[in-house]
């Protein structure tokens, strides 16, 4: 009953608080599947924690109802010992890939260690005093998302320091989504650490399957996992955010969008970031007398401080609009949109040149190979860009149905 009370609230246009609706098309929450996340049903781990020193993997998504879940466990007696802070850190108030401190939480005195500034991992004077780890992190089915790092990264600390590590799941948005090119390892970053499709189809519970299954830790050695899957879930099923999972993906649409419009971010394109709308806007100073539609990137602290054309105005597309249900009818990552701007760009020998821009990661890191960018110059057919990911995508499809939690249909 308070899954539907919920569900009708958001159809009505109420939002849980950290949720910041700008979407005109936002996708409808199915009121019949009665999805609870693996952190809504405390009867199956509360139990499990009573007496043990816990750590939590924890971020604004990490929420039992509307409450954080750090702060719903303190109050039913789960003894927490400290938290560990990914991107963005334990708050979610620091900008994409900036660096994040150790801090003490000023809500529960708790210490907040950060794994996305001096270190990427726990180390084992961190997990000394633990008994169990719990990650609870929302994410939203990409591979240049750097949530799955994060977790790949415990998993091994966990396995190093034979602590179990319990994943309360949470739905995929884009979980209906396997597609785009294979990972060429030799392309290996921060944006891309796995032979995976840029859309991967999972949850993070399979995911962390996944990395287990395929030896995907730096030895190989597996982690100890305790799952407590989504209970009435699919992975074709619509699921609507209730917080936002990061604070440049603040909007259903741009987390719909985002498998394909993050490609931007190789791009001297601007991609709404300095905007309240980023990964749904697109556009350059250049394409003025080509589009109507403009919009002027400005700082925005916490969000992003110094974004690409800073103060002038950009001319482009705008996709704040655009029916996100067509891009699950068709299942595949948008190229129109890459291809349409790249043929109007004036300097075209720049449109793929970084130089300007403080963002993390090129085109071909982000595309995850390096034909790519040549197709899109050379002009290649959306067919023929597409027949380019195989075999690689056929047997990803494949190898993937082996750690599956949920149906695909």
């Amino acid at each position: 009953m308070k899954w539907i009370i919920t569900s009708l609230l958001f159809s009505v246009g109420f939002y849980l608080p950290g949720y910041k609706p700008v979407s005109q098309n936002p996708v409808p929450v199915v009121i019949k599947s009665a999805i609870r996340t693996g952190a809504d049903q405390t009867e199956k781990y509360l139990p499990y924690l009573k007496g043990k020193r816990v750590a939590v993997l924890a971020n604004p998504t990490t929420i039992i109802g509307h409450r954080h879940l750090v702060d719903s466990l303190l109050k039913r007696g789960v003894q927490i010992v400290k938290v560990f802070g990914p991107e963005h850190g334990f708050r979610g108030n620091a900008s994409n890939g900036a660096t994040v401190g150790d801090e003490t939480d000023p809500e529960t005195a708790i210490p907040i260690i950060s794994l996305y500034g001096k270190k990427r991992k726990p180390g084992n004077s961190d997990l000394k005093d633990v008994d169990l780890v719990i990650y609870d992190v929302q994410d939203v089915g990409c591979r240049f998302y750097t949530n799955i790092n994060t977790l790949r990264d415990i998993m091994e600390a966990c396995a190093d320091n034979n602590k179990e590590l319990m994943i309360l799941d949470r739905p995929n948005p884009n979980g209906y989504l396997i597609d785009g090119p294979v990972l060429d390892m030799r392309l290996k970053s921060g944006i891309g650490q796995f032979p995976i499709p840029i859309a991967h189809g999972l949850t993070v519970a399979e995911f962390a399957q996944m990395v287990n299954g395929e030896g995907w830790t730096y030895n190989k050695k597996k982690c100890q996992l305790k799952i407590v899957p989504v209970a009435n879930y699919n992975h074709n099923m619509e699921y609507v955010l209730p917080v936002k999972p990061s604070p440049n993906l603040n909007t259903q649409q741009s987390v719909l969008l985002y498998p394909a419009t993050c490609l931007f971010e190789g791009t001297i394109m601007n991609h709404g970031r300095g905007t309240p709308y980023p990964f749904t806007i697109f556009g350059s100073p250049l394409l003025k007398g080509t589009y109507s539609f403009s919009f002027t990137p400005v700082s925005i602290p916490g969000m992003s401080e110094t974004p690409l054309h800073m103060n002038k105005v950009c001319y482009g597309i705008d996709l704040r609009n655009y029916d996100v249900s067509r891009l699950r009818k068709e299942r595949r990552i948008n190229l129109d949109w890459m291809m349409e701007l790249y043929k109007a760009y004036p300097d075209k020998e720049h449109f793929f040149d970084r130089s300007q821009s403080n963002q993390i990661g090129s085109i071909d890191g982000l595309a995850g190979v390096y034909d790519f960018k040549k197709q899109i110059i050379a002009g290649k057919s959306v067919k023929e860009i597409r027949e380019s990911w195989e075999p690689g995508l056929s047997a990803y499809r494949k190898m993937r149905k082996k750690y599956l939690l949920y149906a695909d249909r």
